[in-house]
């Protein structure tokens, strides 16, 4: 169930019978044909578990379940929105930035304190990001969105990728995220760009960064 580009602040897909497709609530502009949209009390296939991770991080983004024959056109905000297609690897991406997915994608939660340790729980508090990432696995397409646009910054081998935590999108591939801060902890209260913190992806993968710091 591709996405198909509109213009940089929408996107259309097709909804085909015995198919599913998630939203962000909010996320409909318009459609056409026979469309049901339904709360999702699960938020896709990551059941129980990612709905309270996302309680649990106070990022409670309710998702529409959208079934039916016909095509949806969705935006949000006017946020700029980016597609990215999986061929059976993993996206991290973070759950307010997560506007549209095909339901055939595996979702579930990653604390990312799982990859970051402690620096990842800091992560959270002080940048104001949150604590926990949406991971879509499989064969699909995901649409997210951004401030200003979005650009793919590659991942490899001796490269890694430093990023303004605020700027951090998603990433996708063998990742491995570290936060670290750039100054002493007396001077970071109170600071939460990139002045203050870096966070460093390592491996070999592909990087998201939006354009803009500013939060969803």
């Amino acid at each position: 169930m591709p996405f198909t580009m509109l213009t940089s602040r929408m996107v259309e897909a097709q909804v085909m019978p015995g198919q599913t497709l998630f939203s962000q609530r909010g996320a409909m502009l318009a459609y056409r044909g026979d469309v049901r949209f339904t709360p999702s009390i699960t938020g896709g296939q990551g059941g129980v578990r990612g709905m309270i991770g996302r309680r649990v991080a106070n990022e409670a983004t309710p998702l529409m379940t959208v079934e039916g024959q016909g095509a949806v056109m969705f935006g949000h905000g006017g946020h700029h929105v980016h597609v990215i297609d999986l061929v059976g690897d993993t996206l991290y991406v973070e759950s307010d930035r997560l506007l549209a997915f095909d339901g055939s994608l595996r979702q579930s939660t990653m604390f990312l304190g799982s990859q970051g340790g402690v620096m990842g729980m800091v992560r959270g508090q002080v940048t104001g990001q949150g604590l926990f990432t949406t991971t879509l696995e499989g064969h699909g397409s995901a649409a997210v969105m951004a401030h200003g646009g979005v650009l793919e910054l590659p991942i490899g081998p001796g490269r890694p990728v430093h990023v303004d935590p605020q700027a951090y999108v998603a990433h996708r591939g063998d990742v491995r995220n570290k936060l670290s801060t750039a100054i002493g902890w007396r001077e970071m209260v109170g600071r939460g760009s990139g002045e203050a913190f870096q966070l460093e992806l390592s491996g070999t993968g592909m990087v998201y960064v939006q354009a803009s710091e500013e939060k969803l």
